[in-house]
């Protein structure tokens, strides 16, 4: 059971057509509001995916496509750029507006891809830590779901660097589904 009164299900039967991917959602139970007052069954009108733009990605930018087509939603993709911290040598990593640049092209190409689809799709590129950005950008343009990889990291690592997937699924206000990378 999560904070928001949601309960973490897994996602795969008959009516998903790739049961390879492994999908995980936090919804809310028995119909009870969400801290948001959504009620799951209700019309999802935005699915809001959350992307890096990476290889790694991509399982849920498919996922969010099939998604937004099944349910006759739109497609609003969220990229955040956290900037760099200082590397060695006080030297800094590559300057936000070439991040940016290469950004617009990657989420450019995933909105043709939604178009293709049938989906009406739109993208943002904002600033600031990954998680945080997330669930702000959800609450800012009203997403109903929210779409989110996780690069599958365990253990000491991911207690090291934390986990935008377990921040977006404790803070949302929306459902969110979780997608695992599969192996292409």
């Amino acid at each position: 059971r999560g904070r928001h009164g949601g309960t973490v299900c897994r996602l795969d039967g008959p009516h998903l057509p790739d049961r390879k991917r492994g999908v995980m959602a936090v919804v809310p139970v028995d119909g009870a509001p969400s801290a948001a007052g959504v009620r799951w069954g209700q019309a999802v009108r935005t699915v809001l995916l959350a992307t890096d733009l990476s290889p790694t990605s991509e399982s849920a930018a498919d996922r969010a496509v099939e998604l937004a087509a099944q349910l006759g939603a739109s497609l609003l993709i969220v990229s955040v750029i956290c900037p760099p911290p200082l590397g060695p040598g006080g030297h800094f990593g590559p300057r936000v507006d070439q991040v940016r640049d290469r950004r617009q092209s990657a989420a450019q190409a995933l909105v043709a891809r939604g178009h293709r689809a049938g989906v009406p799709a739109r993208f943002l590129i904002w600033e600031g830590e990954p998680g945080e950005s997330i669930v702000a950008a959800a609450e800012a343009e009203g997403a109903d779901l929210i779409v989110v990889g996780s690069h599958g990291r365990t253990g000491f690592h991911r207690s090291l660097v934390g986990s935008v997937s377990d921040h977006v699924v404790r803070h949302a206000r929306c459902p969110v589904v979780v997608v695992r990378p599969v192996d292409r």
